[in-house]
């Protein structure tokens, strides 16, 4: 079935069982996905913000970071979506990660702000590219779904050439020159 949140088509996955009556516990068992900040760093604060906001709403079940990057929240009933959403992006200033036939959340490596072979900083990288195809991520407008990621170095820890259909790649870095005489 199609359920969603008010002005989004991306971000929900809906999940309805075939058998309500037997199952009535997951009648409805909606997938909602987080945005993720770029390089995926969070405060604790934010992480139990998150998990109080899940709790009441959903089954507690979560993946951090699946294959999309997103936080992926699993089990929730059609009633709590709007809820759900209003918390998360009003009090927690987050936003739904994209799904369907459009835009993914666009991913990256931790970049320069961890990784000494880091080349670019795909942390600005990622989150230029989020700020810019927003609605590209929550109002689906492609035949497929799109993927975009960035590598800081050519050792693709976050597999930007394999597993995505655009990437940036940092290749190389000029030296600076010794300072030394």
């Amino acid at each position: 079935g199609i359920v969603g949140v008010l002005g989004y088509g991306g971000g929900v996955i809906g999940r309805y069982c075939d058998r309500p009556d037997l199952f009535p516990a997951v009648a409805h068992f909606h997938t909602v996905r987080v945005n993720q900040p770029a390089s995926k760093y969070y405060t604790t604060e934010v992480l139990r913000k998150l998990c109080d906001l899940w709790d009441p709403r959903g089954s507690g079940l979560t993946n951090m970071h699946g294959s999309t990057g997103d936080i992926v929240l699993l089990g929730t009933t059609t009633d709590h979506l709007e809820p759900l959403f209003y918390e998360l992006t009003h009090e927690l200033e987050m936003d739904l990660g994209g799904s369907g036939s459009n835009m993914r959340t666009p991913e990256s490596c931790l970049g320069m702000s961890r990784c000494e072979w880091s080349c670019i900083n795909t942390q600005d990288i990622i989150y230029d590219i989020t700020q810019e195809f927003q609605d590209a991520l929550h109002r689906p407008m492609f035949p497929y779904k799109f993927k975009l990621k960035a590598s800081g170095c050519s050792m693709d820890c976050v597999a930007a050439i394999a597993r995505s259909d655009g990437s940036a790649s940092g290749t190389g870095r000029k030296e600076s020159p010794s300072r030394e005489g």
